[in-house]
């Protein structure tokens, strides 16, 4: 296990408190029709998805969060973090892409520094 912490790359927290306030409006409808449950959902699925999602970087790796899985990637399978536009990929050495969720371009010396390396300058 690493010995410095992780660093937490994550949404707004607007965004899970907008969807719960959009839960709390849904409830009344529920005094109509039991039919209407299923329009819980939704903000309530956003709320999870806003409060979980995200990506955790350490000397390790990474993990990067969604709404019911993650997924864990080792610095040794990566070969270069691409910044495009405001958002940030790791390309594997198999050439796939992963998108680092909540990460944004101007994140990236963050990402590096977490990571334990040190951040090349492309020529």
């Amino acid at each position: 296990m690493s010995t410095k912490a992780k660093v937490k790359f994550r949404r707004s927290a607007a965004i899970a408190v907008a969807a719960g306030i959009a839960v709390i409006g849904a409830v009344p409808l529920l005094a109509e029709s039991v039919w209407f449950l299923p329009i819980l959902f939704v903000p309530l699925a956003v709320t999870v998805w806003a409060w979980r999602a995200g990506t955790d970087v350490d000397e390790d790796g990474f993990t990067v969060r969604a709404l019911l899985a993650s997924r864990r990637v080792p610095w040794a399978v990566v070969d270069g973090l691409i910044a495009q536009g405001d958002t940030v990929q790791a390309r594997l050495a198999n050439g796939h892409l992963v998108t680092l969720d909540a990460v944004r371009a101007a994140d990236l010396p963050r990402v590096v520094e977490a990571g334990g390396k040190e951040l090349e300058k492309a020529q």
